[in-house]
């Protein structure tokens, strides 16, 4: 195990190497760097301990200071790829995580909006304001597409194909994917580009599809401000995230009979595994199914 000054000094060349060789995103490597941080610090002050038990001491600091066994396991896997890159390099022999154990975590459900709710959220911005055709038109393309609310910040106006009902999406790893988009997202996109989008930009010029009032990108965090206000005014008042909207996009289309590998190209999943937190969808619409035509269901 590193000194922590020695820590500190590669872990500058891992995040670059994360940034340029590996494509990853900068939410991605602040997430590195922050985890990286707290193990750097920690081990400086453990500095007397043996090396072989400043790594289990870590991990059951992480357990005291409250964080979740999802947490740890995130903060295991940052540790794995930095030690995975110092043995890359020649500045470690060995790889002192690969005798942890990723800690036990149970599979939540995510959280998904039903039809009505869905409803009454496309159906909460003012439209008779070029913000609120901005508005109307994000939620629209966010359940239309299932982008992660990164994805959908980026979105340019040359990205979207109207006439044929697709956006090219640069997603995790610099990786591009094509996405249908229904009727509804694009008629809501038309009249926002129509009637909005000009309003906002007052004569400025953007690449991004969806602007600011003053001319910029929107913002991940402006549009979680805007999916708040929106919710709070379609009567969603908990835990309502663009995540949320993603994984009711995904729910949607599985509850209508699309299949997981579908689902998986359109979110951008890189792992099937990731996808098949969804199964518990299917497995309900099976239920349904058996239920309704079985002769002795």
């Amino acid at each position: 195990m590193m000194e922590g000054s020695t820590v500190g000094v590669n872990v500058a060349s891992f995040l670059n190497f994360c940034r340029v060789e590996k494509g990853l995103s900068s939410n991605t490597v602040q997430a590195y760097r922050e985890d990286l941080e707290r193990f750097s610090a920690f081990i400086r002050v453990q500095a007397e301990v043996p090396d072989a038990e400043r790594l289990p001491r870590y991990i059951d600091s992480l357990y005291r200071a409250g964080l979740s066994s999802r947490s740890v396991a995130r903060h295991l896997t940052t540790l794995r790829n930095f030690h995975a890159f110092l043995i890359r390099e020649g500045l470690a022999d060995a790889d002192p995580t690969s005798l942890l154990t990723a800690p036990k975590q149970w599979s939540n459900l995510p959280k998904y909006l039903n039809n009505e709710q869905v409803k009454n959220l496309l159906a909460a911005p003012d439209t008779t304001r070029p913000t609120g055709l901005r508005d109307h038109a994000m939620l629209e393309f966010l359940y239309a597409t299932g982008l992660r609310v990164s994805e959908l910040c980026k979105v340019r106006v040359s990205d979207v194909e109207m006439d044929m009902g697709y956006v090219r999406v640069l997603g995790k790893g610099n990786k591009q994917r094509i996405v249908p988009v229904g009727r509804a997202a694009i008629d809501a996109v038309r009249q926002y580009c129509n009637q909005g989008r000009s309003a906002l930009l007052k004569g400025r010029t953007s690449p991004y599809l969806f602007i600011t009032a003053r001319g910029g990108p929107m913002t991940r965090q402006g549009f979680w401000k805007l999916l708040g206000a929106c919710g709070r005014k379609a009567g969603i008042f908990h835990d309502l995230t663009p995540h949320v909207v993603r994984h009711t996009f995904a729910t949607h289309l599985l509850e209508g009979g699309a299949d997981l590998r579908s689902v998986q190209t359109m979110l951008g999943h890189s792992d099937i595994s990731t996808t098949q937190v969804y199964t518990h969808v299917a497995r309900s619409r099976l239920r349904k199914t058996i239920d309704k035509h079985h002769p002795r269901a």
